[in-house]
């Protein structure tokens, strides 16, 4: 009897595998979104935002509330979520300019041969399409692209050059003329700036990589399909069209809660000189202005996107992510963008939906770090993770947000020649730079970080508990490989 119970188990058990093995691959859309930090509805909801695709996606997938970036930086970030390979392994902790394709393999000799996401899913009988700035890339350098083009079937537009010709301008009125004073960040072309297009969404660049991408969704495909979608917006230049602009008027706009005294117990940012050049020049309610209509902008796109694949034929069976390369700063800590270890800096939103798997609606603080994406979609594609992959699965947290995870999120970047590093648990943020200082915060009691506590005795044990989550052994800080094949060329005509 014994016997015959465990054949029938074992019948059972071949059958569900083979079902298993039947079942369709799911598909992935993965949507990058640049320079978006915690302002949206779902998030901290920053007053006068209202972000209702946000709202949207979040009732679909689990937010993870206390995501963070691997670097505080486009490029290091973009680099480590795609290959899963942490700074502290590879070196990459600052932006690298100047580059057409994939440099950060000459940059690292731990990325030399790292397998992009995209191209682990293609070697798995994925179709990998991509479009808009998934590596890192600018609207203003065109040709200065550190995507892979051998890591997709089929991109938009040029590969390593895929958002430049996209985004119309405004007409530029100089500083002088504006009786604005001079040191305007980022030069004179007005690139940090707030000002409406006169144009309509048409006409805007994530507009048409949202067109590009609805098409793929909707296209036939004999495999199943990995659509990776990034838009640029909210990055500088605030630049959308007016109608975002008249959404957040001018007068009701809310500025971040600052202190005056706010940086005497913490490391003084690197763009505190941003801080001052706007205020002086009172733009910062203006610059706030256009940040949020940017917002606004990219929660309509999303919107439009979520439309598309609603639409499609692949609705049911698609797994869908979407994140951000790093938080921003509107002037929290005196600070601008990011480059910095503080939370608002590297706290990211990040939301997943997997089919028949995620606990949609449910958001959880469990810490993550984005090079947790890579691993997570390889489990639940069915995919071998790869060996250089740093990160770890988040899915038992999709089917228990509440879950404990025994780790803590990992974000690095290199102020001077050595890196600093910065955890977070459910609760605290600790940092450790370079030099040795330290800076704890309490963001269930101080979500502004306004506090250090490194000094506290009452907090030592937290300190110390954190500290433990600091790396033992890092790679030290890549630069600019001159002998590489992809750097970029320029030539004076």
């Amino acid at each position: 009897m014994k016997r015959v119970a465990i054949y029938i188990c074992v019948a059972l058990a071949t059958s569900v595998a083979a079902q298993a093995a039947d079942l369709p691959k799911p598909n992935v859309l993965f949507i990058a979104i640049d320079d978006l930090n915690d302002y949206i509805s779902p998030l901290d909801n920053q007053v006068g935002v209202k972000t209702p695709n946000f709202e949207r996606l979040a009732k679909r997938s689990v937010t993870f509330a206390n995501a963070h970036c691997a670097a505080p930086v486009c490029h290091a970030s973009r680099v480590a979520t795609m290959t899963g390979v942490h700074p502290i392994t590879s070196g990459l902790y600052n932006n690298l300019f100047g580059a057409h394709g994939p440099r950060w393999r000459d940059e690292s000799p731990a990325l030399k041969d790292a397998v992009v996401l995209s191209q682990h899913f293609r070697n798995h009988g994925y179709h990998a399409a991509g479009g808009g700035k998934i590596f890192h890339t600018l609207q203003w350098t065109r040709g200065d692209s550190q995507n892979d083009p051998d890591a997709w079937d089929a991109y938009r537009g040029d590969p390593l050059d895929p958002i430049s010709a996209d985004w119309p301008r405004p007409r530029i009125i100089p500083d002088a003329r504006a009786g604005i004073s001079p040191g305007r960040p980022v030069g004179g072309r007005n690139l940090f700036g707030a000002q409406p297009l006169l144009v309509p969404d048409t006409q805007t660049g994530d507009h048409m990589v949202v067109d590009w991408a609805a098409e793929q969704l909707n296209a036939k495909h004999d495999k199943p399909l990995f659509l990776a979608v990034g838009l640029f917006r909210p990055h500088i230049p605030f630049e959308v069209p007016k109608k975002y602009f008249d959404m957040h008027p001018i007068d009701q706009i809310t500025l971040p809660t600052t202190l005056d005294n706010d940086l005497d117990d913490a490391r003084v940012p690197e763009r505190q000189s941003w801080h001052r050049w706007v205020v002086k020049n009172r733009l910062w309610r203006k610059m706030m202005q256009g940040y949020l209509a940017s917002i606004s902008y990219t929660d309509h796109q999303l919107g439009r996107l979520l439309d598309a694949l609603d639409a499609s034929p692949i609705k049911e069976n698609t797994i869908v992510v979407l994140w951000s390369d790093h938080g921003f700063h509107i002037g929290e800590k005196q600070n601008w963008e990011k480059f910095c270890l503080w939370d608002q800096t590297t706290r990211v939103p990040m939301f997943i939906h997997a089919p028949g798997v995620s606990a949609d609606g449910q958001a959880t603080r469990q810490p993550a770090t984005l090079t947790d994406l890579y691993p997570t979609l390889c489990e639940l594609a069915g995919l071998p993770i790869p060996s250089q992959c740093d990160g770890r699965s988040l899915v038992p947290q999709l089917k228990d947000p509440g879950r404990k995870r025994d780790r803590l999120s990992l974000t690095s970047y290199a102020f001077g020649p050595e890196p600093s590093h910065a955890v977070s648990d459910e609760r605290y943020r600790y940092i450790r730079y370079d030099d040795g200082f330290e800076e704890l915060y309490d963001l269930e009691n101080d979500p502004n970080e306004f506090t250090n506590l490194a000094s506290s005795e009452a907090h030592a044990e937290t300190k110390a508990r954190l500290a433990e989550g600091l790396p033992k052994a890092t790679a030290p800080r890549r630069e600019i490989p001159s002998d590489s094949k992809y750097n970029l060329r320029r030539t004076n005509n």
